[in-house]
């Protein structure tokens, strides 16, 4: 026998959940799209118009899809490797794992600047092995580097997000099909992956909607060197030019990329668990 909570206990619990969506979601994208029209809608025609929106669209597709993917397969790759060791151990690693999560965008450009810049710990180690500074040194502020950047708190959240499905996973599978005369890679191909694959889903649409809007570690890394969206909505609103209603067209795009993103592992996700 089933209990229900009253009406009145559901919205209540509801309110604090709609009002947060409410303040913080839809007045911000209704100001944008209101903004986005101020001009009759001429700014999405400015916009399709202008060869830098397209190579930095180009730009944020490219490292949303390149980034993730490396930081899955690393993330993956160590979640793995933390579901085989003790609990404490496992524990401990969890916490270093999540620090990155602390650090707001600038402070991680600014680390890597200094540990991977031109005139950075690693780049100065190099210089004696008789690496060239200048070229070693200018491998952080290239489109690979932003993506190592991201890098760097993207594969945090997909261990934080695959390693349950590890851990929850049975392992006698993989030694049943050890047993059967697969190898090892081929059993967690073929045997762990199509059963966490929901959760792979999972973490590489958050790792990608977080890869496509990330705005201060490319600012502080590759200022405008490097053409993706969310530059290109700087520009829109910096000195150097104030054009608004282009500026907020810009953002509707990345709203809407970002739900494209969660909508299409919303819609794989459901066939991965059947």
């Amino acid at each position: 026998m089933s209990t229900r909570a009253p009406k009145t206990a559901l919205t209540a619990f509801a309110a604090p959940g709609v009002l947060v969506l409410g303040l913080f979601f839809i007045a911000p994208v209704t100001a944008v799209l209101i903004g986005a029209f101020s001009d009759g809608g001429a700014a999405f025609g400015r916009l399709a118009a202008d060869p830098v929106f397209w190579n930095g669209l180009r730009g944020t597709l490219l490292l949303g899809t390149v980034a993730p993917l490396f930081s899955l397969t690393i993330g993956f790759c160590v979640a793995l490797t933390l579901a085989r060791v003790a609990p404490g151990v496992r524990t401990a690693a969890l916490i270093a794992i999540s620090l990155p999560l602390t650090f707001s965008g600038l402070i991680v450009a600014y680390g890597f600047i200094l540990l991977l810049g031109r005139a950075g710990f690693v780049t100065l180690l190099l210089a004696e092995l008789g690496f060239d500074p200048a070229v070693t040194g200018a491998f952080i502020f290239s489109p690979i580097g932003l993506g190592l950047a991201y890098s760097y708190y993207l594969v945090p959240r997909v261990v934080l997000i695959v390693l349950p499905a590890i851990s929850n996973f049975d392992r006698s599978q993989l030694a049943a099909a050890r047993s059967l005369g697969a190898g090892a890679f081929r059993a967690v191909i073929e045997v762990m992956l199509p059963q966490i694959l929901p959760s792979l889903v999972a973490a590489f649409c958050l790792t990608a909607a977080v890869a496509v809007g990330a705005y201060g570690t490319a600012l502080a890394l590759v200022g405008t060197q490097v053409n993706i969206l969310p530059l290109v909505l700087y520009s829109k609103i910096s000195e150097t030019g104030t054009d608004l209603p282009a500026a907020s067209a810009a953002s509707l795009v990345l709203v809407a990329i970002c739900a494209c993103i969660v909508a299409l592992g919303e819609a794989i996700r459901p066939a991965g668990k059947r």
